[in-house]
Parts: C-alpha cells; sequence; structure tokens
C-alpha cells in the first residue's frame, strides 16, 4: 500500500486533497483508480483511506480508519554519522531511516574522506531530505527524519549534551558485555544519540571527548573491523530490536 505524506492544507473534514507531485505520482505515475486504498500521513499519524475523486488538480481522498498504524519506535534516535563518501552516505541515511531514527546529523570528523563545501552544504542536505523522504515513504513511517547541516564533531558532542544516552561503537573497545548491558539500558522515552566514525575510523582525541559527555557508552560490535556504512546499519538494528520488545 502506497504512503503520502501531507501538510495541514490538504486537511478536509473526512479526509484529505493531494496536491502537487503527489497528485502527479497518483494519477500518472502509480494510475491509481477511485476506490483503491492508500495511507496518508499526517502530523505523525497514518490514516487508511480511499481514492474518491480526481479533479484538474487533486486526488480526493476519505479516511476509512483513522490512526490506521503507527510504526515509531518508542524512543528517539539521532544519528551523528561522520561524513562518508557520495553514494556511501545515501545508503547509510536510507537505511538509517527504515530503521527508525528520528533525526540524522553528518558530522565532520579529523579522519573523514570525503567533505561537504560549507557552499554546498544547503544543497546537499536538500538532496539528503529527499533521501529522507522517499525512505520514510517506503518503510510506512509516520514521520519523516530530518537532515541536519553538516555539524562539526565539538558542535556534535554540545547537541549531544541533553540526551539520556550516548552510543559510540568503536573498533578498539573490547568484548561484548558493555553492548549487551548498553542496550539493556534503554527505556521507553528515551532520547538517544549514536555516533558512528568516518571512512577512517575515530582519532584518538575524538574518542576522549565523547567519553567525557554525560551517560556516553563506548561499545564493541564485534571482532571485526566494520565499514561505516555496516557499522551504523549494525549498531541501529541492535537498538531497534531492543527498542521494539520495551
Amino acid at each position: 500500500m502506497y504512503n503520502f505524506f501531507v501538510d495541514e492544507n490538504a486537511k478536509t473534514l473526512d479526509g484529505y486533497l493531494i496536491t502537487g507531485k503527489d497528485y502527479n505520482h497518483i494519477k500518472n505515475v502509480l494510475r491509481m483508480k477511485t476506490g483503491e486504498d492508500l495511507l496518508v500521513t499526517f502530523g505523525g499519524k497514518s490514516d487508511l483511506c480511499c481514492v474518491c475523486d480526481f479533479t484538474q488538480s487533486e486526488v480526493v481522498v476519505k479516511i476509512i480508519k483513522p490512526d490506521y498504524q503507527s510504526t515509531e519506535l518508542p524512543v528517539e534516535i539521532t544519528l551523528f554519522q561522520g561524513i562518508a563518501k557520495g553514494e556511501k552516505m545515501e545508503l547509510i541515511i536510507q537505511k538509517a531511516v527504515e530503521l527508525g531514527v528520528s533525526e540524522i546529523v553528518p558530522t565532520e570528523m579529523k579522519r573523514c574522506i570525503a567533505k561537504i563545501e560549507k557552499n554546498k552544504a544547503k544543497q546537499k542536505t536538500e538532496r539528503f531530505n529527499l533521501i529522507s523522504e522517499s525512505a520514510s515513504k517506503q518503510s510506512k513511517r509516520n514521520v519523516i527524519p530530518k537532515v541536519l547541516e553538516p555539524m562539526s564533531y565539538d558542535s556534535a558532542l554540545s547537541y549531544l549534551e541533553s540526551f539520556d544516552l550516548v552510543i559510540i561503537p568503536y573498533e578498539c573497545a573490547e568484548g561484548m558485555t558493555a553492548t549487551t548491558q548498553t542496550l539493556d539500558e534503554i527505556k521507553r522515552g528515551m532520547k538517544i544519540g549514536v555516533i558512528i566514525g568516518s571512512e577512517g575510523g575515530f582519532d584518538d582525541g575524538e574518542i576522549e571527548k565523547a567519553k567525557q559527555l554525560k551517560n556516553a557508552k563506548i561499545i564493541s560490535l564485534g571482532k571485526r573491523i566494520l565499514r561505516t556504512e555496516t557499522a551504523s546499519i549494525t549498531a541501529l538494528s541492535l537498538i531497534m530490536l531492543k527498542a521494539e520488545t520495551i
């Protein structure tokens, strides 16, 4: 079933009026017909709707079952991702959204191979947010996670000061005991930050700075050295699986 996000301007008494690019997608790409079902997401809730009519510029849909499903985790996860090259960064954003993150912060680290120039940051961030929107639709999310503009490592640490738990997978961490204990600390309603090193890994000084954060936990993801995209997906998968059970 297809999922579409709308704003308050689309709301009617018993449904929605879908316009713009989604109108074109429903009518001319998907070629949906009257009577077909779709999900419409507004204000963090997804309603089961059906197509009632097409006008010259609007798809008229009626709500069949309000608040049809919730797909959000009972925790808020912000991914602080060391900036990776091109398609790797886009893959990380896509998979992070599918796994349930609430927010993504591309983070500048000392060993980043890739750089996002300041004069291209806005354009790049817009591209990242389009990927987040597409992944949200595909995975039936109730929200579209926001991708912020790139942030320096020190700024990211300052941002993390108010978080309940900060998880830092690190290749030099030993054993899985700390990983298991950290996952067991996750509780409903928590605001969790996850810091993933860049393609070049963490600088020793970055780890030392991160250790000064309140509730910072250094964990292992196993004995093997993981690529940054694999580390992101693995760490987020572990957190998601734990969060789904609380």
